[in-house]
């Protein structure tokens, strides 16, 4: 977070933004390293091992469960299958669900304004990846959490698993390293995770730069239709925005929403309950980005 809106950020986040996170940096280029060298070992077992395991974390993990469930609430599960779903969302390596809820909830308070934690006014690069390995984002002190997040702070399971949100990511590159060494670690783990990181911060960066906008939003936020594919839906950014808590994303006929799909599968099976989604447009033209 690059300044402070409402007393967000505090003096010491101010004072150390131009600061590399050295906690974060050297195991940020160890992963891109490590999705580099996984080029040089393809097979389609790998690729598809990855892909179901990009799918599980970036998918029902981020998408779903993070996003659609944990920020917004959108609809509802049973607590046990919150439980296994946020479990999904920790194994892709984005941290811990109090911390992602809580920089979400920020942005949607301050999107593109001052104390938005990444917005591309600060900078296309800071949007992306800046406002990770700069300074102290990252970091967030306890009546921050419970400002933006007192519904799970008051939940052992999820402070648990925000506390310990590595063990689920070594868990499966232990599965991994059993069933296929280490060549499929640098598929299902590293190449995996690496990919996972862009797409979320493209939905930051690029969704609020290039696309097309159905929706007069106040922020700049976009629909752009190949973030939404390779995010299962959350490429239609301005949808989004337009409105928050709805669990439809993609809300034309051509804007593919996997995640809305699946949630609609989680209804089917009983799974899924209390489902808010926002009402198809009106036909218009859709607005370009300027």
């Amino acid at each position: 977070m690059r300044a402070g809106g409402g007393g967000v950020a505090s003096a010491w986040q101010i004072a150390d933004e131009h600061r590399l996170n050295w906690k974060i940096a050297p195991v940020l280029v160890m992963f891109h390293v490590g999705a580099v060298a996984a080029l040089f070992f393809f097979s389609w077992q790998r690729f598809f091992i990855a892909f179901f395991l990009y799918w599980v974390t970036a998918g029902l993990g981020l998408g779903i469960c993070y996003h659609r469930l944990l920020v917004h609430r959108s609809f509802a599960v049973p607590r046990w299958f919150e439980y296994f779903l946020t479990v999904c969302g920790v194994a892709a390596l984005e941290g811990g669900p109090l911390l992602w809820v809580s920089t979400h909830r920020q942005h949607h308070q301050f999107a593109d304004k001052e104390g938005d934690p990444h917005s591309p006014r600060d900078g296309k690069w800071w949007a992306h990846a800046g406002w990770i390995l700069v300074g102290d984002a990252l970091r967030q002190d306890v009546p921050t959490l419970r400002r933006y997040v007192p519904d799970l702070a008051e939940d052992k399971v999820h402070v648990w698993l925000t506390k310990y949100h590595l063990f689920p990511a070594l868990i499966v590159g232990l599965a991994l390293y059993a069933i296929g060494g280490f060549r499929l670690v640098l598929w299902g783990s590293f190449l995996r995770t690496v990919v996972g990181l862009h797409a979320t911060w493209m939905v930051n960066s690029i969704s609020h730069i290039w696309g097309r906008r159905s929706f007069e939003t106040r922020d700049t936020s976009t629909n752009n239709w190949w973030v939404a594919l390779i995010t299962f839906g959350d490429g239609w950014h301005n949808n989004h925005h337009a409105h928050p808590v709805s669990a439809r994303h993609g809300m034309k006929w051509h804007e593919i929403d996997f995640n809305w799909y699946t949630i609609c599968v989680f209804k089917l099976l009983g799974l899924a309950s209390r489902i808010r989604y926002a009402q198809l447009p009106a036909p218009s033209a859709s607005l370009p980005r300027s």
